[in-house]
Formats: C-alpha cells, structure tokens, sequence
C-alpha cells in the first residue's frame, strides 16, 4: 500500500496561513460571544434591582458564586481540553452558556437565580482552555505575544458592547431579553464552532509551528519532557512549578481590580454622580476600549522590546494600575469625560497583565498543558474576582465607595510587588519564560 506524498513547503505554508487566519477568527468571535453570556447579569442588575426584591448583597452572593465556580471549572476544564478535540469543547460549552441565560431569563426567584447562575459558570470555563491550546499549537514565540493580544481584544469588543447592548435592551425590553437575547446568540455561534475549530497542527499533517518558523525558543519547549505522562506533566509542570504558582499571586490581586470596576463600576456612577443607566454603562464601557489598546500594546511591546519576556512589561502596567486607580478614586471633577478617561486608563493598564500573565503561563509549563496551566492560573484569577463579589458588596454597603476604592487601590499597589520577585526568579534560573 502506497503513503500518502508528505506536503511540500509550499502546500504546508498555505495549510498554516488558512488556518490561523481561520482559527483566530472563530476564537475570536466564539469568545466574544461566551463574554455576552457572562456578563449579561452585570448590566441588567441595575433593571433587576427596581423590578425584583433583591439588594445589592444578593447580586454580590451571585457574583461570588459564578466566580468561585468559573475559576474551579476553568482548572477541570483545562486538564480536560489539554487531551479532548477544542471543537466540540468550546462549541458544546457555549450552547450550554446559552441555555442557561434562556433560563435565567425566564425565572424570577433568588434561589433560582444562584442555581442557573452557578450552572452558567460551570459552562463559562469551557472557553478558556481550548483558545489557549489551540493559541500554543499555532502560534510561535516570538510571535506568540501580539497574536495572543489580538485574540484578548475580544474580552474588550464585547466588554465595550454589552453595557449599552444589554443596558438598552433592558431598558427597552425589560431585563429578561437581556438574557435570552445572547442565550440565542450564542447557541447559534456554538453550533458553528462545533465545526469550524481544529485541534493541533500535527492533526492535519502539518509540522509543528516551531518547525515550521524554525523557532529555537518554540522547539525547545516542544522538546521539553517530550512522551511524559499526561498526570506525570500536570505534577510537575504546573502544580510543582514555582513560576506557576508565582504568576497565581499577581492574576488574583489583578482580577480583583479588573473585575471590581467593571462589575461594580456603573452603580458607582449611578450613586456616587447620580448618571442615567444607559450614561453609567456608557463611561464603564471606556473601561474595555482602553483594554482593547493595552492588550496588543502589552503583547506586542513585550516580544518587540523584551524578546517574549513578559515581567518587564508587567511591571509598567502594574505601575499604571495603581495610578490610574488612584485617579479614578481622587479626582475631584464630576465631568462624564474625565470619568470616562479614567475608567479608559484603568482598562489600559488591567489588561496587559491579564493577558500576559495568562500567556506567560503558557509559556513557563509544558507543552501540553498549555489549557492545564492556564486553567490553574485562572482559578486564583476568579478567586480573586469571588473577593470582588459578595465580600466588596458587604464593603459598599458598610463603609460606602471609600472602602471600595481603598480595597482595590491597596491591590493594585501589591499587584507590583508580587511582580519584582518573578523578574529576580527569571534572571537566577537563566531561562527566557515569564
């Protein structure tokens, strides 16, 4: 029996192109779409709280229990998808998400409420871990920080629409269409995905992109522990690993201020500047626009000035975390444009670590534990967003905005600290991850 001719160069350069063209662009789209589901709930709370019997607390309690949820399903989910298809993965978890906000939409008592939102959570970790294997298998390192960046601009497109999408549907329609309108959308868009994604390169035929790019950084972690045992990989590339669980202590004080201004971000306009809902919604979504521009300017400053090294760039965000926070919280002016600028500084400097401490991750496991150790990193993210939920709800309504905003300045100062041991670790071991 003849085998089949292997491809030639040019053949495998069009296989490549087509695909991570293709890819990129149905993550990107399937992503997005997970973000509508998740964060329906943030931007109808305001509609919910004058039509429902609920306080601020019970959407705090809600906040808790996605968040806890999310981050567990995200480490589960990641050991799974590290050896099962992306395609089904992402696609089966996305009609699932979708269900459920048809469901939420539909009910109206509090217990159900933290049933069908917990159940969503489960769901929502199944989108994480597929991006981040299917963003290792095709894409270099030397290339790896701007495509990954392009891929995180999709957590800001559609945090930058959902407030005034959902905010005006649930004004217009009533809260309960701004659950079931992205719970249709996104049955839709995971049905495509259920056949559109692919799994690795070697899957097609196609070598491996270090081979392909002839990148020496990317084929030496392609060899790293090359046959190991999946359990054997897990053991000691993630849970064993130092740079892991370093990486687990800056993403959780990150997420709290991430996820803090952007959960809590439009009551804050609405009590502290007395803004209109569709107003408050608008000046957050500033929030996500300045994220869209510090995710690809962290990815791509961090492989053009510092070769693939994350911690430099980091730290500069880390930086502007902290002042732009501050500014947030001290300034005097009660002008839509200067709060709009300051929520936009706070998106900006958020999300160049959200992002590359995700992909630095990656980067410092094995290979093959690329959604494992991502996963890992994002169960300590979302523990973090869990302390943005009920625990800040509590702090709201005992010591009013002033505590929130000393909370969340004292996190973003640390964010810093837990950073600079990372470069000294780095520079000790010799070795070119963050």
């Amino acid at each position: 029996m003849r085998l089949a001719a292997a491809p030639d160069s040019s053949q495998v350069d069009e296989s490549y192109r087509y695909w991570r063209l293709h890819l990129m662009a149905a993550m990107y789209v399937g992503y997005g779409v997970f973000y509508f589901t998740r964060k329906s709930l943030n931007f109808s709370m305001p509609e919910m709280l004058s039509s429902l019997e609920l306080s601020t607390a019970d959407f705090g309690v809600l906040g808790t229990l996605f968040y806890i949820t999310y981050g567990a399903s995200k480490f589960l989910s990641g050991m799974v998808s590290d050896q099962a298809k992306p395609s089904y993965f992402m696609g089966l978890g996305l009609i699932a998400t979708g269900v459920v906000n048809i469901l939420f939409g539909m009910s109206s008592s509090l217990t159900a409420f933290a049933v069908l939102w917990t159940l969503n959570a489960f769901f929502q970790g199944w989108g994480w871990p597929p991006c981040a294997k299917l963003l290792t298998s095709w894409y270099s390192r030397s290339e790896r920080g701007f495509w990954w960046s392009v891929w995180n601009t999709c957590h800001n497109l559609s945090g930058a629409l959902i407030p005034v999408s959902i905010g005006l549907i649930a004004v217009s329609w009533g809260w309960r269409y701004g659950f079931i309108l992205p719970g249709v959308l996104a049955i839709v868009v995971g049905t495509v995905l259920c056949f559109r994604l692919q799994d690795k390169p070697q899957t097609l035929g196609l070598p491996t992109v270090g081979e392909w790019r002839n990148d020496p950084l990317e084929k030496q972690h392609e060899a790293e522990g090359k046959g190991l045992p999946f359990g054997h990989i897990v053991r000691t590339y993630v849970l064993g690993n130092k740079y892991i669980w370093l990486l687990c202590s800056s993403y959780l004080l990150v997420y709290v201020v991430r996820i803090a201004l952007n959960d809590w971000g439009n009551l804050y306009l609405i009590e502290r500047h007395g803004y209109e809902l569709i107003t408050a919604n608008t000046a957050v979504s500033m929030f996500e626009v300045g994220g869209f521009l510090g995710s690809l300017f962290g990815g791509w400053g961090s492989d053009k000035f510092f070769r693939g090294n994350r911690a430099p760039m980091n730290l500069i965000f880390a930086l502007g975390i902290f002042i732009s926070v501050a500014a947030l919280w001290l300034t005097p002016l009660d002008n839509v444009v200067v709060l709009s600028g300051c929520f936009f500084a706070v998106g900006f400097f958020v999300f160049g670590p959200q992002m590359m401490i995700g992909m630095a991750a990656a980067e410092c496991s094995h290979k093959d534990a690329a959604g494992t150790a991502t996963g890992f990193v994002g169960l300590f993210a979302y523990l973090g967003a869990a302390l943005a939920g009920y625990p800040l709800a509590v702090l709201i309504e005992q010591f009013s905005w002033e505590g929130f905003f000393g909370v969340i300045t004292l996190c973003s100062a640390s964010i810093g600290l837990l950073i600079l041991p990372f470069i000294k670790a780095q520079q000790r071991a010799g070795i070119a991850v963050t």
